[in-house]
């Protein structure tokens, strides 16, 4: 059954037809929003990714399960997940580590728009974004590299696909940077617009399979004169001012085990907070940009430990607030890697929480003044040369 939702946004009215299936219905799984972008001026905002909107982390976690279950048994191998950065960073490092439970040898493999000390893979561009390029990089582990180059299996995991576009310049880009014996490619999203719009396998030498919680297409029309907007000035892949620290394995780099860095992570936690007093608490768990994968699987503990936790990440992402959509607050700030970018978080409302931890891979004092206003918020940064990076 196709069900039918029309959203009225200052700039001109977006009309979806979608198919649902399983528990999952439109509204738990998207809010909607206006872009600060003149290339798309909507925005679909997820309730179960854990970026626009604060989210219980056994929400995210069940949605992580629920997208890698339809992923199917018995695929050729080596396989390499790899998310998008920023926004399906962690959902990618969800999935992957669901499936190494069927396929313990998958190798995790981000983007990233934060340049590393590394040798570059390959670049790609997402078109419609507000930061369109995309970094990939190397493994200095030569096995796990040929792994990478060896792969037959990709499964590119992203919130949401609307043409597949996407997808085609990752996977040619992979392709001419050595990924030759390629046999399929597994486009896993929260939800794919896609739905009648594009032909159903957009390679001509590859098998091609969609995996989502929702399916559906979308039609935009403009409003007669819709309003201007600017867009800030993001698309930079630089590396900041501020060196990143020692963070342990999450993917911008080849990896298999996604963990590598909690135990240190929670060390320093454990030094800001008293688990043993924080049950019933509210917490709010922010991960900052592309760094949030650590700081979900520590939002999970706290999470078990009794504490009422959420779950968000700061952005460079601009959306415009309105009481009405999906993104009625915002935080500006500067962005704690020294790029000189601005940097947001919605929804977040510092003084409807008992505590505020929020986590970067910077620094402490890399943080805007901002947040040292709020006496309820607590920086947890790693310290240098703890753990390699990679």
């Amino acid at each position: 059954m196709t069900n039918q939702k029309t959203i009225n946004l200052s700039r001109g009215t977006l009309t979806l037809n979608y198919q649902t299936k399983g528990d999952y219905q439109l509204d738990d799984l998207l809010g909607f929003a206006e872009r600060i972008n003149p290339k798309r001026a909507f925005l679909f905002v997820s309730k179960v990714l854990g970026r626009h909107i604060p989210v219980a982390p056994k929400i995210m976690r069940q949605a992580f399960s629920d997208l890698a279950d339809l992923i199917p048994n018995d695929l050729p191998q080596p396989i390499v997940v790899i998310g998008m950065a920023e926004t399906a960073v962690g959902l990618s490092a969800g999935v992957h580590q669901v499936l190494q439970q069927r396929y313990p040898n998958a190798i995790l493999l981000n983007s990233t728009r934060h340049a590393q000390t590394g040798e570059l893979l390959t670049t790609f561009s997402e078109d419609h974004s507000h930061a369109s390029q995309h970094l990939i990089y190397q493994s200095d582990d030569k096995i796990l590299q040929n792994q990478v180059f060896n792969a037959k299996t990709l499964i590119m995991v992203d919130d949401e696909a609307s043409t597949g576009q996407t997808c085609q310049n990752v996977v040619n880009a992979l392709r001419q940077a050595g990924l030759k014996q390629l046999e399929q490619v597994h486009l896993a999203t929260l939800v794919d617009w896609s739905l009648g719009k594009v032909a159903n396998n957009p390679f001509n030498d590859l098998a091609f399979f969609r995996h989502h919680l929702m399916a559906g297409s979308w039609q935009w029309t403009d409003k007669p004169n819709p309003p201007s907007v600017t867009m800030p000035s993001l698309d930079t892949t630089k590396a900041g001012s501020q060196p990143l620290m020692a963070t342990g394995k999450w993917g911008r780099f080849p990896t298999l085990n996604t963990t590598a860095g909690v135990d240190f992570l929670f060390n320093h936690l454990t030094q800001k907070i008293d688990l043993n007093a924080i049950k019933n608490q509210k917490i709010l768990v922010l991960g900052s940009n592309e760094f949030v994968w650590l700081p979900f699987l520590l939002a999970e503990i706290l999470e078990k430990k009794g504490a009422n936790v959420k779950f968000s990440a700061l952005t460079r992402s601009p959306v415009a607030i309105h009481e009405k959509s999906a993104i009625r607050s915002v935080l500006i700030f500067a962005d704690n890697y020294g790029l000189g970018l601005t940097n947001f978080v919605y929804n977040v409302v510092p003084s409807e929480w008992d505590k505020v931890l929020l986590f970067v891979e910077t620094a402490e004092n890399s943080v805007d003044n901002i947040w040292q206003t709020f006496d309820n918020l607590l920086v947890i940064s790693p310290c240098p040369n703890a753990l390699t990076m990679r």
